[in-house]
């Protein structure tokens, strides 16, 4: 079954073993889906041993590390309607790019299809999957599963054109919750993201992850979304609400630090959401709140 909708976007960095496992799964595929990886600058011969591998593969070699903008790179290069996404430590289940194409075929209103995260090795559901299906955002009644308000871009298809009308993962954010802005933008043009139970990616974790930086990106790009997007008082609630959370500590304190050096950009930037989009918004911050898979660790 080869389907010709569908293209695979991965960055890398520094990955080796689990990218060429990531590629050797992809290509067992019964979709053969065309594969696009950005080395973002890798130093312990990715990049080679890809090419070497899997020549099949189009590989790109911008020569630093983008971070999420990787993924910006390789989307300028798809001709697919449909671009997947996925991380190197990550891999689409048999069946499941066909049936996040046959979806967005038949329902022209949603822009993006997140999937079951299956954690590897012992095949258990990643913590998150219970968030998105019981997401509370109100949906119309056409909606093929649960409304989200934002996607994870290591288990998501989305529409190759919407993605890049959006103008993709916004540089300044890298990598750490990069989606987020993105997934209103998409939702402020009119578009709908759902979660379908019936897809799935397989993730195994890689060790080779500097969990601190994450964590203060991820802090940080929270900070920035919410002042770029949100109302005032949401805004202001969500920051007190990072602030009595966060791991009192100095990755923290540098965290907030960055985010109120960027005040300048943010004010000139700031673009406040439609009232439909940001009222969904409101909706998820309970959750948010007792989520146990969003926790800023590391």
């Amino acid at each position: 079954m080869t389907d010709l909708r569908t293209t695979v976007v991965v960055i890398t960095h520094n990955r080796r073993r689990e990218l060429l496992r990531t590629l050797d799964r992809l290509a067992e595929l019964p979709e053969r889906p065309e594969v696009i990886v950005t080395d973002n600058g890798s130093t312990d011969g990715t990049a080679d041993a890809v090419a070497r591998h899997h020549p099949e593969v189009r590989l790109l070699r911008p020569g630093r590390n983008l971070g999420a903008v990787g993924r910006n790179l390789a989307v300028r290069e798809v001709t697919t309607p449909y671009v997947a996404f996925c991380d190197d430590d990550s891999w689409w289940a048999p069946g499941s790019l066909a049936g996040a194409a046959d979806l967005l075929d038949r329902h022209p209103g949603v822009v993006s299809v997140t999937a079951r995260i299956v954690v590897e090795p012992h095949g258990t559901e990643d913590p998150i999957v219970r968030e998105l299906r019981e997401s509370p955002v109100p949906g119309p009644p056409w909606l093929p599963g649960p409304a989200l308000g934002s996607f994870l871009a290591a288990a998501t298809v989305l529409r190759t054109d919407a993605f890049r009308k959006a103008g993709g993962f916004h540089p300044k954010l890298w990598l750490g919750g990069e989606e987020e802005l993105l997934a209103v933008d998409l939702a402020a043009d009119g578009w709908w993201l759902v979660y379908a139970d019936d897809l799935t990616i397989h993730h195994q974790a890689s060790e080779a992850r500097d969990a601190t930086l994450r964590r203060r990106h991820g802090i940080r790009n929270t900070l920035w979304f919410t002042w770029l997007r949100r109302p005032v008082v949401p805004a202001l609630r969500r920051t007190l609400n990072l602030a009595r959370t966060v791991p009192r500590d100095t990755t923290s304190l540098l965290a907030f630090t960055e985010a109120a050096a960027a005040l300048p950009w943010i004010l000139r930037e700031r673009r406040v959401l439609p009232r439909e989009v940001e009222s969904r918004l409101r909706l998820l911050e309970p959750t948010q709140r007792a989520s146990k898979a969003r926790r800023y660790t590391g």
